[in-house]
């Protein structure tokens, strides 16, 4: 049976932050498909198997999509189909699962988001890997 990572999410007009919060992870798969279906899938430190799949608000743009593994976490960047704020992470009106989390770290309001980004760094293409990029 697989288990969850806690996820943390934020977003800018134009893209979604999903951080997954398991350190030192092996085997990553990420998947992006147009009508915001989002798969995660790895292997945790001692071998347990991580997964989740979000059915997210709004249409993404899979080509667009990258990801950044660290050694605490993975940062997915997901590139928004139409610009504009979603009113909730997941096309559901139901509460979301209680490992997704509001990440208030990288949380910028609507009004806020002119200003300086601290995601400015985060938002370097070289950083971050293709979809396809799995790490073996």
């Amino acid at each position: 049976m697989s288990r969850h990572p806690e996820v943390l999410w934020a977003q800018r007009s134009d893209k979604l932050y999903l951080t997954v919060a398991l350190p030192d992870a092996k085997d990553i798969s990420v998947k992006c498909e147009p009508q915001g279906l989002f798969t995660f899938s790895a292997v945790g430190v001692q071998g347990e198997s991580f997964s989740f799949s979000l059915q997210l608000y709004g249409n993404i743009v899979p080509e667009k999509c990258r990801t950044k593994v660290g050694l605490r976490n993975i940062i997915c960047s997901i590139q928004k189909e139409e610009k504009g704020w979603w009113k909730r992470l997941l096309k559901s009106e139901e509460k979301p699962a209680p490992y997704i989390k509001v990440d208030w770290n990288k949380w910028c309001d609507e009004d806020d988001e002119e200003s300086e980004s601290d995601l400015a760094s985060d938002d370097d293409d070289a950083a971050y890997a293709g979809q396809d990029d799995e790490r073996q």
